[in-house]
């Protein structure tokens, strides 16, 4: 089976202008990224998927840069049209999709998940945390019984997506359009790996976190 990831990579973000090429700990943001997915052995072709050709200028030479049209820029375009998009540039028998606003990814959750993808029947994989706490939903538990409220340890987890990673066979987006088919895994990460960027203050948590993951807390 041939494998493409590709990491969809805009430069005129409009919540944190700039966010991508920011420094977080002393190199840019995309970068974090960049690195981990150059090592990952069992992919075939590794892109950035960028309108902007100046991101070439932040990419290690084991990613190959693919031009997109300056109009998956749009702050209406949705995450699926940029899929589209790129299945119909590239061709491959499965694809994986990650994100530079989840810099702590690490390179042996993508494997894993991949892994499962390409050798044990799943169609395709996402990311997600395990959340055991009582939650609510509309107004009411969504989990537990409020007359029989057991231990967090005894509860049903919940499982969220965090946007991390993607990883599909093409026909799950050809047949179904989605990134997620009909006989998912599910890859549970820390909750360094699910940290996301989308505004300041979330840049501002990061650098805390790259500190201290830096000083070899895992």
């Amino acid at each position: 089976m041939k494998v493409v990831s590709f990491i969809p990579i805009k430069l005129n973000n409009q919540r944190l202008p700039g966010k991508n090429l920011m420094e977080l700990d002393g190199q840019p943001l995309c970068r974090y990224l960049f690195n981990t997915v150059k090592g990952i052995e069992n992919i075939d072709e590794k892109y950035v998927y960028c309108s902007d050709d100046t991101i070439q200028n932040y990419m290690p030479e084991e990613l190959i840069y693919l031009k997109r049209d300056p109009y998956l820029d749009g702050f209406q375009v949705k995450g699926l049209e940029i899929i589209d998009y790129f299945i119909r540039d590239v061709d491959a028998d499965v694809y994986v999709l990650t994100h530079v606003t989840q810099p702590f990814t690490k390179a042996e959750s993508i494997k894993k998940a991949l892994d499962k993808v390409l050798y044990e029947g799943y169609d395709s994989a996402f990311s997600c945390v395990k959340i055991q706490d009582y939650c609510w939903y509309q107004g009411k538990p969504f989990n537990y019984d409020m007359q029989d409220i057991v231990t967090t340890q005894n509860l049903e987890p919940i499982y969220m997506e965090t946007g991390a990673f993607f990883i599909f066979k093409k026909e799950v987006f050809t047949d179904l359009h989605q990134r997620i088919g009909k006989n998912p895994y599910m890859c549970v990460i820390d909750q360094f790996e699910a940290v996301d960027i989308d505004e300041a203050e979330d840049f501002e948590f990061a650098k805390v976190v790259a500190a201290y993951l830096k000083r070899g807390n895992q």
